[in-house]
């Protein structure tokens, strides 16, 4: 008997959420490739998916925990690694206090079940507050602005693109990294599907991008005045009578005056030197945007990575709105996410609404208000070397490589070196896990069970997929959420034989019990002890008891026997490919979360911002270069670089500059040439090589995400062999959105001088 086999599985190495055809021979991975039969991917892969063979194979990668010692890395067994980490974190707090402990969460998590569950677990057996994350690298502009509007920070539109007419995307390139907050396999086909279909797509970014390529106009703005654009937008709709509001939404907003006044200084003409277009054109996206049958503006990380990225992203959905697309079909909807969240618990169309700064946490240096339950990433070296006694002593890291994903990374990595302790949960000895004392390994992506359970709150579709692992964990290995349920048990002071499952068990029954207090959920009123017997029926522990659980009582779910062939984890074990709770469809007034049961379209946080947006106009018209960031479909994340498969041919980290700049500077040599430069911000300066291109806008230069591996003490050879220069070097640790405490990535100033 052969024991070749198929496996199903998401992908989880970016937002798309595709589904993949794994074969599978005794331990040996063999070809993988999309699945066909997928409800959302339809067979749709990206050159990532099919590496999960060599990321898994990887003899890089750390299958035991390792403890410093005299400065190098050393392999130990899991008993002795436990018990280093037990003995000095405990320490710490005792001498220190628990918020002498920091904790930053990296990207990765958000595709990993286990940290989205468990996460938690640690988090409270810390008990810090100090708690940073990616996502002040990333999104969070968008999730606050949603909250201030709808009510909660997963409150997010997303745009319908299958039913769309006339897509705009700003600050995005899906041909690179597909979808983000806008969970969308194959968002390239989709967007080949709307100009197939008679419809209109329209880029706004500096660059040409492949996404540009494929769209029928490209509008080259200035970085980082995505919110000035959309102002002017915002100003011809009231100025030329193309505001057009649906009627559920007209009896539902809040501010539509207040927004009215607001947008009246910032005429095309006003923001057209600044944002580099001419006002003809800003208005004739604003006529088109209005005249569309149905049409959606969509805003990523080019928008949020910026000193307004809060306010454009708020800015966006007021376009969306008053152009009659907000929840609207074609339009910009909200997903209805089969393990429920937020936007379907407690009660319909109204609640405890949004705010920043909760129970007055604030960064001890600057003073940088909690957002979303925790502080800036660009504050945390500070926080480390300048709070003094009452200052991060022990840092503990879970999938996150900040040393190249936030800003100034010399200084962050200066500060590192000024730990008492760290930890780290980590798949690399890589730039950031360096620094720790003891890092635990966590298994590969293919020995792991998987649930996107935040990506799919996102989703175009309302879908649910649930992957079992492909492959057994190695001999000894803990899965992740074992990892991370101990650590936060030792951090309590349980000590290092403390029990992972103790954990699960306590965690499984908070949730059971808050259910059934809950008027909301489909098991109110019924006994604890009888559902938490029919969740252990089946033997489940750690992530598939506790998402059977939330997917039961969930909008779609089975309710532990009241809604029969309803969803429950076994409905996903009984259909691999998935399961398709159908599209979008309108859910406002329902989906609010606000305090008074109106969309907020002029919070006040965001009408205050707008001063400060109207006073940049002058600063934005100033000559000079600036800095914007890219990525490339094959190395999305610092980590990836170490797949030789994904690091061969074209992917290169170069500086990225226009003809006209490179001839100002001099920087036109002999074909074949390889010239140099040095990049110069105020906090840092690398040396790169220049890619001259007519695909980027004068006045703008683009170095890529996630590379400068030449650290020493690392052990990623791949990565080493193709180092790089890390772009965080120049980005400056002061400069925020001030609403969202996001860094600027993008629009950095810089000067550029020829080297040799």
């Amino acid at each position: 008997m052969s024991d070749e086999r198929i496996a199903y599985r998401t992908c989880p190495l970016c937002e798309a959420g595709c589904g993949l055809e794994i074969s599978v021979k005794g331990s040996t991975i063999g070809r993988i490739r999309g699945d066909m039969d997928d409800v959302f991917s339809h067979g749709f892969i990206c050159p990532k998916g099919s590496t999960l063979k060599q990321l898994h194979e990887d003899p890089d990668r750390l299958r035991k925990p390792h403890i410093k010692r005299n400065g190098v890395h050393v392999e130990v067994e899991w008993d002795e690694a436990w018990a280093e980490v037990a003995g000095r974190l405990q320490d710490v707090i005792e001498r220190h206090g628990r918020d002498a402990v920091g904790v930053y969460l990296g990207n990765p998590g958000a595709h990993s079940l286990s940290a989205m569950l468990y996460n938690r677990t640690l988090l409270q057996g810390l008990g810090t507050h100090n708690r940073f994350s990616a996502s002040t690298v990333d999104q969070l502009p968008k999730q606050v602005a949603a909250g201030y509007m709808f009510g909660t920070g997963v409150s997010v539109a997303v745009p319908d693109l299958d039913r769309t007419d006339y897509l705009m995307i700003l600050g995005a390139n899906p041909y690179a990294s597909n979808g983000s907050v806008c969970t969308a396999p194959d968002f390239p086909g989709r967007i080949e599907a709307i100009r197939a279909r008679g419809g209109k797509v329209v880029v706004v970014d500096p660059r040409r991008t492949r996404t540009v390529e494929e769209a029928d106009q490209w509008i080259a703005i200035r970085p980082a005045t995505d919110a000035l654009f959309l102002m002017a937008i915002v100003n011809v709709l009231f100025a030329e009578n193309l505001v057009k509001i649906q009627d559920h939404i007209a009896v539902l907003l809040n501010g539509l005056d207040d927004v009215r006044e607001v947008s009246r200084e910032f005429t095309p003409e006003r923001v057209a030197e600044a944002t580099g277009l001419e006002a003809e054109v800003i208005r004739q996206v604003a006529r088109e945007l209005s005249a569309a049958k149905t049409a959606a503006v969509y805003g990523r990380i080019g928008t949020t990575t910026t000193e307004f990225g809060t306010t454009a992203s708020w800015l966006v959905d007021v376009v969306n709105t008053l152009t009659g697309n907000l929840d609207a079909v074609g339009g910009v909807m909200f997903t209805k996410p089969a393990l429920g969240g937020p936007t379907t618990r407690g009660t319909s169309g109204k609640g405890g609404g949004f705010r920043i700064g909760r129970g007055g946490g604030k960064t001890k240096v600057k003073g940088y208000p909690e957002v979303m339950g925790e502080y800036p990433a660009a504050a945390m070296a500070e926080e480390i070397t300048d709070a003094g006694d009452v200052g991060i002593k022990a840092l503990v890291t879970v999938a996150g490589n900040p040393i190249l994903s936030t800003p100034h990374s010399r200084q962050l990595d200066d500060a590192f070196e000024k730990l008492e302790l760290m930890i780290s949960v980590d798949l690399y000895l890589n730039e950031t896990t360096r620094h720790a004392d003891v890092i635990f390994p966590v298994p590969s992506q293919l020995q792991r069970d998987h649930y996107d359970v935040l990506l799919l709150q996102f989703a175009i579709r309302n879908v649910a997929n649930y992957s079992l692992p492909v492959l057994d964990l190695d001999e000894g290995q803990p899965d992740e959420w074992e990892i991370l349920a101990k650590l936060g048990m030792i951090a309590q002071g349980l000590g290092p034989d403390a029990d992972p499952h103790l954990a699960d068990d306590l965690a499984i029954e908070g949730l059971v019990r808050n259910s059934i207090g809950d008027p909301s959920s489909p098991i109110h009123g019924r006994h604890a002890d009888e559902i938490i017997d029919l969740l252990n029926a089946d033997g489940r522990r750690g992530p598939a008891r506790m998402l059977d659980f939330m997917l039961q009582t969930g909008p779609y779910g089975a309710g532990f026997g009241s809604n029969i062939g309803g969803a429950s984890l076994q409905l996903l074990l009984d259909n691999p490919h998935g399961v398709d709770f159908g599209a979008l469809e309108p859910r406002l007034p329902d989906a609010l979360r606000t305090r008074t049961g109106m969309i907020e379209l002029a919070p006040e946080a965001l009408i205050a911002d707008v001063p400060r947006l109207l006073d940049s106009i002058d600063e934005f018209t100033k000559n000079r270069l600036v800095l914007v960031g890219r990525r490339h479909l094959k190395t999305n994340n610092s980590w990836m670089h170490n797949i030789q498969v994904l690091v061969k041919g074209n992917v290169r980290c170069s500086l990225q500059m226009h003809t006209d700049d490179a001839k100002s500077l001099d920087l036109l040599g002999q074909s074949g040439d390889e010239i140099f430069v040095s990049v110069t911000s105020r906090v840092g300066s690398v040396v790169v090589p220049v890619e001259i291109t007519d695909d980027i806008r004068p006045g703008v230069v683009s170095l890529p995400h996630g590379w400068g591996h030449d650290y020493a003490g690392t052990k990623m050879h791949v990565a080493e062999s193709l180092s790089g220069v890390n772009s965080n070097i120049l980005s400056d640790h002061e400069a925020m959105d001030p609403l969202s405490g996001t860094s600027v990535l993008n629009g950095i100033p810089v000067s550029i001088a020829r080297i040799g």
